[in-house]
């Protein structure tokens, strides 16, 4: 982003029955202030689709104004959905029509998807939402691909995001795509997030990992982090964890939500996106660097979880 240009513009639309939750992510993550930054923060602003807005919890919601402010916004955040049955109101559904023609970058939060989905924009398009509503997402879209095991979605700037939670990755994935890797790390410190969790992490996970006899599932993660550049076999981090192979896959499985081989493939993505923002080697040396036996496979891998090259990566990302 320019630093001299006019703050991005991010308008967060507002409901009868409001999800506070989400709301309050969208507001921490683009309307507090940030002293810190030596530039100008986003412009916040508040639609409303109807009015009287109720939100969730009791209270009532002063907003900026109407939907016509959608006509403005560079960014415009749906902040989930009341109900994932109920019809949104025509209005909104024109104005983000509308937004989208003019080439306004679109944000839903757990349900939010829904509204997406009544306005056409997620046809032809992957997308998510939380694991809940999948399935009911995919009978009112039909024309989307679902994508049931990823925090949040990027497709040609219609960004989609998992459960709530996961709506404070997809907030980071936009300021980190406005500003840069190093601005978007601060403002995850300040949210005592991690910098990065990608939108391929699975979004749900059966259960949590349990302290066990022998070495931990958590301390065979960090074992292997330490080795991604090293080719790693199911067995040697079983016995690593002192279990047998088939003791450890259902562990492993119940800990992260995964199998080890996509944990891996993940954990050498993300190394390699940190290469890629902040140092000046070769595409080739860091796909070597992350585990890939060659530059096609390093290629290949990268684009199934980033959805872009390595190379537009380091483009985008780096400053």
């Amino acid at each position: 982003m320019d630093r001299l240009a006019a703050p991005h513009e991010v308008v967060a639309v507002a409901y009868d029955g409001l999800c506070t939750f989400e709301f309050g992510i969208v507001v921490e993550a683009f309307a507090l202030p940030r002293p810190e930054f030596d530039f100008a923060w986003y412009r916040f602003r508040v639609a409303a689709a109807e009015r009287p807005i109720r939100a969730m919890g009791g209270f009532s919601l002063q907003v900026d104004a109407g939907l016509e402010i959608l006509q403005e916004a560079q960014t415009i955040v749906i902040p989930g959905w009341r109900n994932r049955d109920e019809a949104p109101p025509a209005a909104l559904i024109y104005a983000l029509q509308a937004a989208h023609r003019r080439g306004a970058r679109l944000l839903s939060i757990c349900s939010g998807a829904f509204v997406l989905a009544a306005a056409g924009l997620l046809d032809g398009r992957r997308a998510t939402t939380h694991w809940r509503h999948a399935p009911h997402l995919a009978d009112a879209c039909p024309g989307a691909t679902l994508v049931d095991d990823v925090l949040y979605v990027e497709d040609e700037g219609v960004v989609t995001s998992a459960g709530s939670s996961a709506g404070i990755d997809a907030c980071l994935h936009l300021i980190r795509a406005d500003h840069g890797a190093k601005i978007a790390n601060i403002v995850a410190r300040r949210l005592v997030m991690p910098p990065h969790r990608d939108g391929g992490q699975a979004q749900y996970v059966e259960a949590p990992i349990q302290a066990r006899p022998g070495r931990s599932i958590a301390a065979v993660l960090d074992w292997a982090r330490e080795r991604l550049s090293e080719p790693l076999e199911i067995g040697a981090m079983a016995r690593h964890a002192g279990l047998s192979e088939r003791t450890f896959l259902r562990r492993f499985r119940d800990g992260t939500g995964v199998t080890p081989l996509k944990w891996l493939r993940r954990e050498r993505i993300g190394r390699a996106m940190k290469l890629l923002e902040e140092s000046d080697m070769a595409l080739a040396d860091i796909g070597a660097a992350c585990g890939f036996a060659s530059p096609e496979s390093f290629r290949k891998a990268f684009f199934e979880i980033a959805r872009t090259s390595p190379a537009a990566y380091r483009n985008r990302f780096r400053r």
